[in-house]
Order: structure tokens, then sequence, then C-alpha cells
């Protein structure tokens, strides 16, 4: 049986282990350097836990060895020492984090590794480029990919209209960074929090607004393929107007730390949550200008017998998916993998990956 190792023992990282270990696939392992994250996990579920400083890459190395594969659930922030003792360890690595310097630097150490590296395998970036790059190889000449992702209390009831359901850090990393775009066939970056939109669903109204990483490398791919390439998180209505209070007019985008702590004392989460996923391509097919749309909700549910959010769902299914792909031999063994190279069908039809095709979606042509 393969060793899988998770780095993180947070509310991913435990959702990725739960899903591993009821495969009955994997022996599984998590590594915090929390001893309070590890006692925190389920007791008697089968996993092993290590605790070890994993900003360390020579100790995270160490505690490493024998594993197939290792999926970061750590902080952004972490994301290299990690990828760097993966190296060292000669596994295969993934991650799901969204911030791009980090994705650049894992895209450099997986230069000469005999192993695979396959960063940004979560819901966005990750699930959502698989489904971009599908539909887009459907036109002879693209013309617009919209990309929206949003995760979203089902029962919002403070003046931010959120919950937490995922990292905090991470949330605010996506609201303050700059975010890639290709506009009229130029790639730019631009700023977080703009590009306001709304738009309805299913008769309830949401706005957009760009957030940075969405897109992983979609706009490398894409580059002089396509007019118009943007990714926006999908809020309630008003969510931007206070983020942008708090971050410009109170300076808390330079003050990260101190917002984290107000947010995380003052809103609560939830594990009654819902993921929508909102994919639009537009182009020519055969001469005629066409679009098709990719819509799908996924909502909180039991795994493995205990309630998980859809965040943390539908982030730990991706992953889990491109691993057991990775363990299959569906997807190559070294070397940088993106996203966008990621079959739809193939994934759809793996036993993680299915907890988005069981869910409520539909691709209608217009």
């Amino acid at each position: 049986m393969r060793k899988i190792a998770v780095v993180g023992a947070g509310k991913i990282g435990s959702a990725v282990a739960d899903m591993l270990r009821a495969s009955g696939a994997y022996q599984v392992a998590v590594l915090d350097r929390d001893a309070a994250h590890l006692a925190a996990l389920p007791a008697g579920d089968g996993v092993e836990r290590v605790c070890v400083d994993v900003s360390d890459s020579a100790a995270l190395a160490g505690a490493l060895e024998g594993a197939f594969a290792v999926i970061s659930a750590a902080p952004y922030q972490l994301t290299v020492p990690i990828a760097r003792a993966v190296k060292m360890a000669g596994a295969h690595y993934l991650d799901l984090t969204e911030d791009v310097a980090s994705t650049r630097e894992v895209r450099i150490l997986a230069q000469g590794a005999d192993s695979a590296f396959i960063p940004q395998c979560g819901l966005a970036p990750g699930f959502i480029s698989i489904v971009a790059s599908d539909l887009a190889r459907r036109f002879d000449d693209l013309h617009e990919v919209r990309l929206r992702v949003g995760a979203l209390p089902r029962y919002p009831t403070n003046g931010l209209n959120y919950n937490l359901t995922w990292s905090t850090e991470g949330v605010i990393n996506e609201y303050c960074e700059p975010c890639e775009a290709i506009v009229q066939g130029r790639r730019q970056e631009v700023a977080a929090l703009e590009g306001l939109e709304e738009f309805a669903l299913d008769g309830v109204t949401y706005e957009a607004f760009n957030t940075s990483g969405g897109l992983g490398s979609l706009c490398e791919t894409l580059a002089g393929k396509v007019r118009n390439l943007n990714y926006r998180t999908i809020r309630y209505p008003g969510h931007a107007a206070v983020m942008r209070t708090l971050l410009d007019d109170l300076g808390l985008r330079h003050r990260r730390d101190l917002l984290k702590d107000i947010l995380e004392h003052a809103v609560p989460a939830t594990l009654q949550d819902v993921v929508i996923v909102f994919v639009t391509v537009s182009g020519m097919k055969g001469g005629v200008l066409m679009q098709e749309t990719y819509v799908n909700k996924i909502y909180a549910q039991p795994v493995a017998g205990t309630q998980k959010s859809a965040i943390q769902i539908t982030t730990a299914a991706s992953v889990c998916a491109v691993a057991d792909m990775l363990a299959s031999g569906d997807l190559p063994a070294r070397g940088f993998i993106r996203q966008e190279d990621i079959p739809l069908d193939r994934f759809l039809a793996n036993r993680f990956g299915c907890w988005y095709a069981g869910a409520d979606q539909a691709l209608q042509t217009a």
C-alpha cells in the first residue's frame, strides 16, 4: 500500500486525510509542527501523526522518507520550503496554494526532478482550470474564457455576507495580491477587488470581483489564443465594498496579521456552505459564434462519517483525485504538470473526482 503524507493538519489537511483513509487504498500520515492540531484529528482513525517543523526542509525531508506522494495543505508561506523537502525526499509533490510567487518557485524546483510536481490542485486554482481547459479545446477560435468560483455560507447573517470556511490568510492574500488576466489579447495584471459584476443563478443574486491566483497557469497556456480571460471570486452583494473599506480606508492590507485576528474573532466559521463553480467560454465553432457554460453547486455533507464543509470536500476531492491519477499512471510521473493538462473526463471518473460529478451540474450550449 502506497504512503501519502499530508503536510498540515488544519481544516483542509484533515479532510484530505479523511478521504484518503476512507478509500482504503493508501497509508496516510499527517505532519504538522503544531502538536495540538495533530491531537485534534479524530482518534483511532488509522492515520499516522508526525510532529515536525515543516518550515525546516531538512527535518521535513527526513520525516517524509518512504512516501510515494506528499500533499501540502499548509499555509501558502510554507509552500516553497515544503516543496524543497519533497524534492530532497524524492517523492511526488502536490499542493493547494493559490499564491502565484510560490508556484513560480515550485516550477523551478520541478526542473530536473525525478518525480512529479503538481501545484495548485485545489478548487481554484485546480478543478476550475481543468474545466476551463476542457471547454476551450472544443472551440476553433476562442473569444472569452470567464472563470467564477465562490465558497459561500448558505445562511449569511452579518454585514460581510460571509463566514470563514477555509484559510483566513489565504482569503486575505487573494484580496490583496495582483491578479493575472488577458485583456484584448494582452496579458496584464489587474487589481484585486476590482472588476465588480453582478449575476443571478437559480434566482439568487451574486457579485464577483478579481482575486489573485485563481487562474493558475492558464494565462500562460492561453496567451495568444484568447481575447479575454479572467477569474473572479463569487460573493453575496456588498461583500467587496466592506472589504475595500477594511483593506484600503482602514489600511489593513498593510497589517494583514491584525486583519486576520479581527476576522477570526468576529466572523464565525460554518460547515453549512455551498461551492459554486461557473465557467463560460465563447468563440467560433464551425464558423458559428457559440457559448458553452459549466455550472456546478456542491453542498456540505458527510465524508467518511464526519460532516465536512463544501470547500473542504471540493478542495480535498480535487487534490486526492490528482494524487490517485498519478498513482494509477493517468498522469506523467516526473516534471511540472499543469492543471489544464489533466483530462476532465478521467478526473470526474476518478473515485475522488466523483464528488464533483455527483452534484447538480449542467453543460449548456447557447
